[in-house]
């Protein structure tokens, strides 16, 4: 990592300064793989990766629905497994679990360096005992699914799960010589509403992630979120682990929601920080594969009551300021998207611009702390993010004949 992040600073100091972008969605060139797939009606599966803003599922479930609603649904998606946190929402299921087990976290209090190897969701559940219970429960029939996927960790002394789909059932051994990251699906012949694992003996289980999916359906958004984090936590997760994973859930589009938590920071070092992010770019390429496009969301107009000389970048009244850092970040954001052949959306454009958090709490679209926000204003974000992706898509090459084809 260290390697690769010398690699990176090196040519984050070198590039040239990204021409001016005027619109929201930068670079959509960068998206024709994805756009190609919606366009001829094929199942997509989007996953987004980021800090409290995906973790909260408010954005992505304004822009999911609205994507169901045009293109039919694919499922829930993919999950960390379980309930790994207090307040933990999982828009249209319901998740649980029982009280043994032991969770590891890319970051906060739950992060261990000696714990057991992280994915994609952030999170990892550990059990030693029989009886250890992980469900999802579709909230109604809309969200029903026929496929069922699971993740995690075969070691020494693993132990081995039911999986339980309908009224099928299978037993999974994750007992192995070495550590090495592994998943297995369940198929139902008819949509069913829920589905769980459950330890079988004592032997050690971590499992990093679970999906469900429908099979005959189009467009699948997975929300994998961590409060509170970086992008370079996402860097805590194992390269094997992600492999495994995204051979399972199989994405046809990487969005990347990192940077309010970046914004925020007093003295991050911008160099640095476009190095961490090239070099998860380039890691999530080689992992994924170059044809799996990403796109970045640069982070929301926010504002916080900070100490004089703090980064401020201007006063919106009552006491409240934009801190410096969160332009500083969607510059170097920009940067790195058109170096990197990925799209940008610019979320504080789409807001209206430096304090616009200010309206946008007074509507009771953001909360009291001018970060995060309400159901309402996330489905208003989703919305608009859906609005340029669909105009992205209209205005694309290729278009027309499309239009003209189904005349």
């Amino acid at each position: 990592m260290l390697a690769l992040l010398g690699a990176a600073a090196a040519l984050a100091s070198s590039a040239p300064e990204p021409a001016p972008c005027r619109a929201r969605l930068c670079f959509v060139e960068a998206l024709r793989p994805f756009l190609d797939r919606l366009r001829a009606g094929e199942p997509v599966h989007i996953i987004q990766i980021g800090d409290s803003h995906t973790a909260g599922d408010m954005i992505t479930n304004g822009w999911r629905t609205r994507l169901e609603a045009r293109y039919g649904s694919g499922g829930r998606g993919v999950l960390a497994a379980g309930r790994p946190y207090p307040g933990y929402l999982t828009w249209g299921v319901t998740a649980s679990q029982s009280g043994g087990w032991s969770v590891q976290a890319s970051f906060g209090p739950h992060w261990r360096p000696d714990g057991p190897p992280l994915g994609l969701s952030g999170f990892t559940q550990t059990a030693r005992a029989a009886g250890e219970t992980l469900g999802v429960a579709a909230d109604n029939p809309d969200q029903d699914f026929d496929r069922i996927a699971i993740c995690g960790v075969a070691q020494p002394g693993g132990g081995t799960v039911a999986l339980r789909i309908g009224g099928a059932e299978v037993h999974w051994s994750l007992d192995a010589p070495v550590l090495t990251p592994t998943c297995m699906s369940m198929n139902s012949a008819m949509p069913v509403g829920s589905a769980s694992v459950e330890t079988l003996d004592s032997g050690i289980v971590s499992i990093t992630s679970l999906g469900t999916f429908y099979r005959a359906g189009g467009v699948t958004l997975s929300n994998l979120g961590t409060v509170g984090a970086q992008l370079v936590h996402f860097g805590r997760a194992s390269d094997a682990v992600i492999a495994a994973e995204l051979i399972e859930y199989r994405p046809d589009l990487i969005v990347l929601a990192f940077g309010t938590n970046e914004g925020f920071e007093t003295g991050l070092a911008m160099d640095v920080y476009e190095a961490t992010l090239r070099a998860q770019i380039a890691r999530l390429r080689r992992l994924a594969g170059w044809e799996v496009p990403i796109l970045l969301l640069g982070p929301p107009d926010a504002a916080a009551r900070l100490p004089a000389g703090a980064g401020l970048a201007g006063a919106c009244g009552d006491g409240w300021s934009v801190p410096g850092g969160l332009a500083a970040v969607r510059e170097r954001q920009l940067r790195v998207a058109r170096a990197m052949h990925a799209a940008f959306w610019d979320w504080s454009a789409a807001m209206g611009g430096r304090c616009a958090s200010t309206a946008w709490r007074m509507s009771d679209q953001m909360r009291g702390d001018h970060v995060h926000f309400t159901r309402s204003g996330g489905d208003r974000i989703g919305a608009m993010l859906d609005a340029d992706i669909a105009r992205a898509l209209e205005l694309m090459p290729g278009a027309d004949a499309d239009r003209e084809g189904r005349r």
